[in-house]
């Protein structure tokens, strides 16, 4: 039923379509012509104001005939860097995959033109369906900014499937991780290197100190901890006064990420204490953890659908956050589920035909499931 060419056809198109985070304004009017031509009523929000983006949140509604509260279906516009230019080449093998110089953008493209696609079969077939929700976000890629300002108030779904996830075809995951962003600054005094350097007092080896106290990796089988940039100094011959330092935070439990965050803070004030430097610490949530039950409805009928379609099903736990973690803040019950999406971030990024029209089947099915 769902017409394989229209969908790598459109996927071709949409990967064409420059989407960076904040950049989403094409994408955006490209989605709301095709939601409208489907018969959803569709709502975009000032979240691209808010954030001084060009585009907000796309919001669509479509009445169904079968009984049932409606299912909210989620996949984001924006992609990652590099993005710009990008083209899709698709092999004999029915591989998908950019020109190498760009990300491919199936992260979250395939996700999109799945749910579509879905939607205009069962249009197309005249199939009694239930009444569907999307929400197309901003800005996921950036720790779900778009996400975190919708008004959720909009969604009358209880229930939600969000399109964003690597992995075969059939892979759902069940639990996400609560991420702590750290921003430290460490502030000394400035003072000549080479003539009065006991007048100074070091921030970067206040912070060296610091980082060396602290455990990075893996911390336990749920949690890990990250040092990502170092900034600091002017000039070989001053001590240094600032150093910033940011890394993360994330675990599959909240609490753990938590205590975890404040031993690294604490560690942190000791370090600057011992240099006599003071430190400014902040923190913020790029997402909080949850976890759906295997017997929860949500789950049930995905596990239901994938039998009848004869798709294997595995569930995971996920590292990486997604918009399904606002979701679930918000009382919708989600799950993440996989696309087609493969070797993300990078630009060997790659999909394939045959996995985005299981993903597409997989939608219409959820779609016609009373």
């Amino acid at each position: 039923m769902i017409n394989k060419e229209r969908l790598v056809q459109e996927f071709c198109k949409l990967v064409s379509i420059d989407a960076s985070s904040f950049e989403e304004r094409e994408m955006a009017d490209v989605l709301t012509g095709y939601l409208k031509e489907l018969g959803f009523t569709v709502t975009e929000d000032k979240a691209g104001a808010h954030y001084q983006g060009n585009a907000g949140n796309l919001y669509g509604f479509l009445q169904g005939e079968l009984k049932g509260e409606p299912l909210l279906f989620s996949a984001h516009m924006d992609t990652v860097e590099p993005g710009k230019n990008k083209k899709a080449v698709v092999h004999e093998d029915g591989r998908i995959t950019s020109d190498g110089t760009t990300v491919l953008g199936s992260d979250d493209i395939s996700g999109l033109v799945a749910i579509l696609e879905a939607v205009r079969s069962l249009k197309e077939h005249g199939i009694p369906h239930r009444s569907i929700e999307v929400l197309f976000p901003i800005a996921e890629e950036l720790y779900l900014k778009g996400s975190e300002v919708y008004d959720f108030t909009q969604i009358k779904a209880k229930e939600a499937y969000v399109l964003d996830l690597s992995g075969p075809v059939g892979t759902a995951a069940l639990t996400a991780p609560t991420v702590v962003s750290i921003t430290a600054v460490f502030k000394g005094k400035a003072a000549h290197a080479g003539f009065a350097p006991e007048q100074g007092i070091h921030a970067i080896g206040a912070c060296a100190k610091a980082i060396s106290g602290i455990k990075q990796g893996r911390i336990d089988e749920g949690t890990t901890v990250n040092i990502g940039t170092i900034e600091g100094g002017l000039s070989r011959n001053i001590v240094p006064e600032l150093c910033t330092v940011k890394g993360e935070v994330r675990s599959l439990s909240h609490e753990k990420c938590l205590q975890e965050t404040k031993k690294i803070q604490e560690i942190f004030k000791q370090a600057a204490d011992s240099f006599g430097a003071e430190l400014k610490f902040e923190t913020s949530f790029g997402c909080i953890a949850y976890e759906i039950e295997k017997e929860h409805p949500v789950v049930k009928r995905y596990q239901k659908v994938c039998d009848e379609l004869h798709i294997p099903v595995t569930y995971i736990d996920t590292f990486g956050g997604s918009d399904n973690n606002n979701f679930v803040r918000n009382k919708i019950t989600g799950i993440v589920i996989a696309c087609g999406m493969n070797d993300v971030h990078s630009t060997k990024e790659y999909t394939h035909v045959d996995e985005l029209e299981r993903c597409a089947d997989i939608v219409l099915k959820l779609l016609t499931e009373q």
